[in-house]
């Protein structure tokens, strides 16, 4: 249905969206996820031209929408968007509002539109709302409005732009019903959301975007349980982290704390995890000392907040290998500290870098 090919957009000097390009077949509901700012939104708006790509094709069914030939406004009754904001006709009523484009765009006469949006309003629920106005409802009645009024229209496509950002958490639930019932009857749809949970469920692919480009694609199988980059399993895992690299063997401990304590202030870890992570780091770098000033440490702390869990990392260069076996190691105390805190080591080499990641205990 869509075939886009080395999409680009740009503001001036500021490039927000870089070499996109995408195949979406009838039937598909693509979750788009990615943190605030990386073009998710823009594409959308890209893909019907809300905004003008700076570069680019976008073919709907055969159709260049960059020709300036093309009938924008029936391409967009084919492709119609929802909006995190509503966007709702607040003089109007929510049947006003869902038979206004069906009437005044598509000639359908107005005891046709009503019966229609009346059916629609079924649908999501909203049948007993017909004759009130948009400030008379919810926020979660006004998207499910927002939702019909689209329907209304008999698009082929729906784009969602963050359709429950706007919205308390209590009535998230009552608008992601609706467009999973939309997926159940086989529409056609790209969701620009921040709820994993749903884009897990609903999704037939999801798409991660960072930087302006698609970073990574996959089923969602693969991208929440198996995502194979960096970027991905750090969003996906909610990571936060902390990065040191100590080139002295006379490195300010104190000052290492220091950032760790502040680390951990800032994802309200509780004190005993503060306890023992600073421990750990403490144990870890005296093992370690003898490998400075000759290499490098890069010190690593990593906090997943969907997992609860800490880890350490340690890289060096060299064939020292790993000081954690206990066939090299002489401090025997140091290592029973470790192994006391630890929940696992892991050990890997990769051509001369050496990297040691130790899990914590949970608290």
């Amino acid at each position: 249905m869509i075939q886009v090919t080395h999409l680009s957009k740009s503001y001036g000097d500021l490039t927000v969206l870089k070499d996109i390009s995408l195949q979406v077949a009838k039937g598909d509901v693509i979750s788009i996820i990615g943190p605030s700012g990386t073009g998710k939104s823009t594409f959308l708006r890209c893909l019907n031209l809300l905004e003008r790509p700076s570069g680019g094709s976008i073919i709907v069914d055969g159709i260049d929408l960059m020709d300036k030939k093309s009938d924008l406004p029936k391409i967009r009754q084919r492709m119609n968007m929802v909006f995190q904001s509503f966007n709702l006709f607040s003089h109007l009523t929510v049947l006003e509002n869902l038979t206004l484009g069906p009437i005044k765009l598509r000639g359908i006469h107005k005891q046709e539109a009503q019966q229609k949006a009346l059916e629609i309003l079924k649908l999501v629920g909203l049948a007993e709302k017909a004759h009130h106005f948009p400030d008379e409802l919810s926020g979660g009645q006004k998207q499910r409005v927002a939702i019909a009024r689209c329907l209304a229209m008999e698009p082929e496509i729906i784009l969602f732009d963050e359709p429950t950002s706007a919205l308390d958490p209590t009535m998230v639930s009552e608008v992601l019903a609706v467009i999973r019932r939309l997926a159940k009857d086989g529409m056609t749809m790209l969701i620009v959301t921040h709820e994993m949970d749903f884009a897990r469920d609903v999704s037939s692919r999801v798409l991660y975007m960072d930087e302006g480009l698609i970073y990574e694609e996959g089923t969602p199988q693969q991208i929440f349980e198996n995502p194979q980059k960096e970027k991905t399993r750090a969003f996906i895992n909610r990571i936060r982290s902390l990065n040191y690299r100590i080139e002295s063997s006379d490195y300010d401990l104190y000052a290492i704390n220091a950032e760790i304590e502040n680390f951990c202030e800032r994802q309200i870890l509780p004190r005993k995890s503060r306890h023992n992570l600073l421990l750990l780091v403490e144990e870890l770098l005296l093992v370690h000392r003898p490998l400075l000033p000759e290499t490098p440490l890069d010190l690593a702390i990593a906090y997943s907040e969907k997992k609860e869990s800490l880890m350490v990392a340690l890289e060096y260069q060299g064939t020292t290998g790993n000081l954690l076996d206990k066939d090299r190691l002489t401090d025997e105390l140091g290592l029973n500290i470790i192994n006391h805190l630890a929940q696992g080591v892991d050990y890997q080499r990769t051509g001369d870098i050496n990297r040691l990641t130790v899990t914590l205990k949970p608290s």
